[in-house]
This record gives C-alpha cells, structure tokens and sequence, in this order.
C-alpha cells in the first residue's frame, strides 16, 4: 500500500494548473427540481407525510451537474448531450448560460423529454424523488450528432469526461467511436460508469464506479479490503485501464493504478447531509486535477476533499478552489 501526500504548494500548483483547462462532458443531461418545504403532520389519506411546501429550486444535474462542477473549479466545460424539444429543456439552456457553462454540444430531440428529477426535500432530508424520464437509447443520427459535436472542438480539450447515468445518452457504439476517437489523440478519458456497459469501457483512463457497482461489474460483492483488492484489481486487468477509483461511501475511496500501486483514502467528511451530486464531484475533481498536471494518487487526494465538501450540504453543490485549499491544508492528516 503506497502512502499518499500532497502539501500546500504543490496543491496550489495543481489548482493554478488546472484553470481555464477545456474539458468536454459527454453524458446524459438532466434538471433537478427541488420542492423544500417542512412536516408537521400525517395525511389522514394514506400513512405519509403532508410536506408544505415554501420554496422551489431548479439546477443542473447528470452530466450538466458534472460540468457546473468543473467551471466552479475554475475549468472551461463543454456540455455535449441531449434535451427534450420542451419547456425543461430551454430552463436547462438558460441554466447553463446563466452559470457560464459551454452548452454548444447540446442537441435537441423532439421525441424525448428532458430528464427531470425532482425531490422533495423537508426539514433538511429527502422525503421522496420522483423522475420524468425517457431511457431509450438515442438513434444513429442523434449518435451521430454527438460525436461530430466533440470531434470538432476535439483539439482544444484536455480530457472527456463521459457521464452515464443510463438514461439512453451513452450507447455502446457512441462510446466505441469516442473512445477511439480520444486515445487517437491521447486525450484523458475519465468514465462515471453505470452497470450496463461496463463492458465497453476498455482502455479509458480512469473509471469511478462506486463500490456496488464495481462489485456487481465483477461479481463479487466488496465486503473487506480483501475482496476490495480483489474486484479492484480484477477490474483493472479485465477492462485494460489506467486506474480505478472506487468510491465506498463513509469508508473513502480506494485507487488501483495499472503498474500496481493502490491508494486507500479515508473519508474526510465531517458531516453528511446530502449524497445527491458527490458522484459528479468526485469525477469533475479528479480530471481538473489531472489536467492540472496532478499525479493519480494525488488527484485522488483532491476528489476526496472536494466529495466531502459537497455532501456537508443540502441538494446539488459544488466545491471551489478556495474551498479545497481551506480544508485541506486545515486537515493536513487527512493529506497524508
């Protein structure tokens, strides 16, 4: 087991290195509706909360989330996916011009709503989500679409990173010619997998499954560091990665490296509020990490800090440079 460490000054380099990077987020695009509101009764209709609501939110989410992420950090995304021809979808455009985040990659699709999930949060906890969604997978043209969307900003960008929800964005022949099309010009390529082709991520550079679902990729189901090495490492060897990060709630993370080396990261959060999001940080964090010239272990380090950052809050959030620098160089142990 290598020990990992990141001091102040090479974290501000890695920041400073990181800024105005382009880097492209393929994945499927949502928008996340929050209904916040308190409970002080029971419905006399059926045995659930009544939930009064006071206040409504709308933010991005999937692999918008991901890149709001990234230009928070100081990054310059481009967002490349699908929206429905409808009202959801123009809110999601002018959230994104709003926050400053490239939506030129997006494509419209008449015939498919716009991902919404909407929560309702009461006295600060999720009381239930409910999605409109449609999971089918996009057609050739729209295929089509996407990839001539990354291939002509192909040369500005530093990495990709693709974003699967499984709501029908990423398909395994997109991912087939991305993939291809990235490791041509050796571009970084970061995968936030979902179990249904986890098959077709071969020989990305990075892939950050959390530990169900890596377990479920592999077979076995991560009970101790024994079985962790063992999906971890197996996983590695069967897709022909670079590296893979595994997220594993409040155990931390752990990192397989393809020369052999592995990182175990404790958790750094304080406290939990919301987990909804910490996916998209992790990832965001850790490519804008690499792009700022950071060592795996290290992009490591920083994606930690950022996850634990994000779920100390209520609904979507974001962590920032200043953020991370504050906590980390105030938490000097959990750097090492």
């Amino acid at each position: 087991m290598e020990k990992s460490s990141l001091d102040g000054t090479r974290l501000r380099q890695i920041i400073d290195g990181w800024q105005n990077k382009q880097i492209a987020v393929l994945g499927d695009i949502m928008l996340d509706h929050y209904l916040w509101g308190s409970v002080e009764r029971i419905s006399p209709e059926a045995p659930v909360p009544i939930v009064e609501i006071r206040n409504e939110t709308h933010l991005l989410g999937g692999a918008a989330n991901v890149a709001l992420n990234l230009k928070k950090l100081g990054c310059a995304p481009l967002v490349i996916g699908v929206v429905g021809d409808d009202s959801a979808g123009e809110q999601l455009g002018k959230l994104l011009s709003l926050l400053g985040v490239d939506s030129s990659g997006v494509e419209s699709d008449k015939y498919r709503p716009t991902t919404i999930k909407t929560r309702i949060i009461a006295n600060n906890q999720q009381v239930v989500r409910a999605d409109r969604e449609d999971r089918r997978e996009i057609d050739d043209d729209m295929q089509r679409r996407l990839l001539g969307r990354l291939q002509t900003r192909i040369d500005q960008i530093s990495a990709l990173i693709i974003s699967d929800y499984g709501k029908g964005v990423i398909t395994k022949g997109l991912l087939q010619q991305v993939i291809a099309l990235c490791r041509q010009r050796k571009i970084f390529i970061a995968v936030d997998p979902k179990d249904l082709h986890f098959k077709s991520y071969r020989q990305v550079s990075v892939i950050t499954p959390n530990h169900h679902e890596a377990g479920f990729a592999y077979g076995m189901k991560i009970r101790d560091e024994l079985t962790l090495f063992e999906v971890g490492t197996g996983l590695l060897s069967q897709l022909d990665l670079d590296s893979i990060l595994i997220t594993r709630g409040s155990d931390g993370m752990a990192l397989f490296l393809k020369d052999g080396t592995r990182h175990l990261l404790p958790t750094v959060a304080k406290k939990v509020f919301d987990v909804t999001g910490a996916g998209d940080t992790v990832i965001a964090a850790y490519t804008a990490a690499h792009t700022g010239s950071a060592q795996p272990h290290e992009a490591a380090l920083i994606a930690n800090q950022a996850a634990g950052i994000v779920v100390g809050e209520v609904g979507t959030a974001q962590a920032t440079p200043g953020q991370l620098m504050a906590v980390m160089l105030d938490n000097k142990e959990t750097m090492a």
